[in-house]
């Protein structure tokens, strides 16, 4: 199921830019304080973020306690930074925050945890995301509430058995209110995955498994948007949404490197990537 391309939609589809455009500024100016970090991770992910927080998932900005908010499960501890950007781009901390990213300690570590607020649980160790995103979403359905889960993983996570372990839990249980966002950017800390330990075809994998499965293009704000009209329209099926991004998304310098898993970056070189983001969106190119 697609949007029709209505006034209204198409003036989402440019707010979500421009959230998008917001997050990935955010992410340069955490980088920057310390000269390195998962920068292209943040990035590139950017796009999911700003339809997750400003366009989907209900949630109190002043209550990260209400018991019935929309849960944001981060698998992947290192892309804490692009989430960071949307927590405060949101109001749950202040953006002045940021400037403490990588700080001693600063509640926001580059690999996260929950002494963020609006973070679920602390991701770091691999594997681990999904078992607790059906443990909660299992919680959910006991407590008779209707609040969903919404999880990011990686594509480098799924070799991790007990992603699968939980993935079967899932179908088995029909919680159709869980979101699986695996993000296939094709790279990892030793290489692209292919080369590690092969993980595709994802999607046909994740069907097998029994859940209700779409691949887009993670980094189209309007893909998205379908793909989840389109999720919320089947019931008794986790859904998996299978996402194709590039890394370093809007910054040309970190698109086109060969190895971006984690960045270094020096202190003269920040300028003149501040400037490709700004330039990608003055030249008409969407962000993405």
């Amino acid at each position: 199921m697609s949007r029709a391309s209505t006034p209204e939609t198409v003036s989402k589809v440019q707010s979500l830019e421009q959230r998008a455009l917001s997050l990935r500024r955010h992410v340069l100016r955490m980088a920057e304080r310390v000269g390195q970090g998962y920068v292209g991770q943040g990035l590139g992910i950017a796009d999911l973020l700003a339809v997750l927080y400003f366009g989907e998932m209900n949630y109190d900005p002043s209550n990260q306690t209400w018991p019935d908010r929309d849960r944001f499960i981060l698998s992947i501890g290192h892309y804490s930074i692009g989430l960071y950007a949307a927590l405060a781009e949101a109001g749950v901390i202040e953006i002045e925050e940021l400037d403490t990213y990588g700080a001693d300690e600063s509640r926001l570590e580059m690999s996260g945890s929950e002494i963020t607020p609006g973070f679920e649980m602390t991701g770091g160790s691999l594997g681990h995301g999904l078992g607790q995103a059906v443990g909660m979403a299992l919680g959910l359905r006991l407590d008779q509430k209707q609040a969903r889960i919404f999880n990011l993983l990686s594509d480098g996570e799924l070799q991790e058995g007990s992603t699968w372990e939980a993935a079967m839990a899932a179908s088995h249980y029909h919680l159709d209110g869980l979101f699986a966002f695996i993000d296939c950017n094709n790279q990892q800390a030793d290489g692209p995955p292919a080369k590690v330990l092969s993980v595709e075809p994802v999607h046909e994998k994740w069907r097998a498994f029994g859940w209700d499965t779409q691949r887009v293009d993670g980094n189209n704000i309007q893909a998205l948007l379908s793909a989840l009209d389109q999720a919320k329209t089947v019931r008794g099926k986790p859904h998996a949404i299978v996402l194709d991004t590039l890394m370093g998304k809007g910054v040309r310098s970190f698109e086109q490197r060969e190895k971006n898993h984690f960045i270094r970056v020096d202190a003269n070189e920040w300028s003149t990537l501040r400037e490709q983001l700004e330039s990608t969106q003055s030249d008409g190119e969407r962000i993405p």
